[in-house]
Formats: C-alpha cells, structure tokens, sequence
C-alpha cells in the first residue's frame, strides 16, 4: 500500500523538500511538487528528486488555451514526471490538446475535477448550477472521453467515477485524513482505508505526515490503515 501513497511537499523550501524525500524515500510512491514549491525550486528540485530515486506528481493544474497547455505538458514530460494536472474545467479542447502532448511520454495526465477545498455552496456562489458529485461526474466524463489518463476528485465521488471511467482510467485522491487528523483547509475529507475501498488508486497526503513528529512512523500508519481496505 506504502506504494499508493504521495506525499505533498507543501513547503516554499527547496532544501526542506529534499530532507522530506531522504527520510521518506522507500516508505511511499511518489511526492507531489506543486505551485508553492515549483516556483523555488523548479525543474532542478524535480531533477533531484528523481535523481533520488523517488518518482514526481507535478501538480501544477495548468489551465489555459489549448496550445499554451500542450506545450506546458511537454515541458512537464520531459522533466520525466510520472504524474501532472491539469483542471478538467478547461474544457474538451484543452482536455484533447494535453493528452496529445503527453501520448507516449510515459507522464500520466491528471484532470482536476473539483478542489476537496470546496462544497455545494462553494460551487454555487461561483455559479455552478451543479451539486459537487454532479459537477465532478460531469467534469471527469469530458476528461476522459478527451483520452485524459486520471482523474483527480474526493474520495467521497470516486466510487461514482469509478464506476463511471471503468478500471483504466488513474483516480488519485486528495483531502485524506486519519481520524484523528485535523482536517485543516480540507471539506470533503474521508481516511485512507474509505479511500482506497471507494476505489482510489492513490491517496495524497502532506501536513499528516511531512509535519508529524515522526513521519515515517506517520506514513506507516496511513499505509496501515489503507491496508484494512482489502481484509
């Protein structure tokens, strides 16, 4: 399970991040550079990580007209990424043009449906006519009917969308937290084994464990209690 866990490098530090991956390194799958830390450290921080043997999620959730996106996603695959975003709202052209940049590239492209930072009345003071697991529902069938490789949602939606995209299509799952977590800036929140039984390929997860007395020991426990999802 340990293999199924990122971990969010939620740090402006490039130096803080590279400690994080020493002592993680083997206890997880892959750590997640995004719009805080890529700005510091760039496509060197990501060149170090993986220089450390340790595979990347760039989160950057690129939003934009389509040739703008398909160059970014170029330049993100050949940083040798494993995982990047883009938001699914961009909408099917865009959708299309990020796929295409990364066909044969061996970078999966996730598609950011709703932020777990979000809910009904966030959506709809924004102008969403939709309830949250609609729009996610709607959001994740445009990515993937434009070839996109992965979704990013809730756990409390990836049952629907797993049921929805079949076994094929990557689901990663932020907002994960074990009960006695805080739930911090996250609204949609579920523990890890939830995670994992609704039908998450991965969970993401930063401040439990990059901020845990003891992260390692914090890392186990998460992969632990993802565990319980197949007894």
């Amino acid at each position: 399970m340990k293999k199924r866990i990122i971990v969010a490098l939620d740090t402006d530090s490039p130096e803080s991040a590279m400690a994080t991956v020493a002592s993680l390194s083997g206890e997880v799958g892959l750590f997640k550079v995004g719009m805080e830390l890529f700005p510091r450290g760039g496509p060197e921080l990501v060149g170090r990580i993986r220089g450390a043997g340790a595979d990347v999620f760039l989160d950057l959730k690129f939003h934009d007209i389509p040739n703008t996106v398909a160059g970014a996603v170029r330049s993100a695959a050949a940083l040798g990424v494993k995982l990047a975003t883009v938001h699914a709202s961009g909408g099917k052209a865009m959708l299309s043009a990020a796929a295409g940049a990364a066909a044969g590239t061996g970078t999966t492209i996730l598609a950011v449906t709703v932020l777990t930072s979000l809910d009904d009345a966030d959506l709809s003071s924004i102008g969403f006519s939709l309830p949250t697991e609609k729009a996610v529902e709607r959001l994740a069938g445009i990515a993937v009917d434009a070839g996109i490789g992965g979704i990013v949602c809730s756990a409390k939606e990836v049952a629907a969308i797993r049921r929805m995209v079949g076994k094929n299509v990557v689901l990663v799952t932020p907002g994960v937290r074990l009960p006695e977590d805080s739930a911090g800036d996250q609204k949609r929140v579920v523990t890890p084994s939830e995670a994992i039984r609704a039908g998450a390929d991965y969970i993401v997860v930063g401040r439990p464990i990059t901020r845990a007395a003891d992260p390692v020991a914090a890392a186990r426990k998460f992969a632990a209690d993802m565990a319980r999802a197949i007894k």
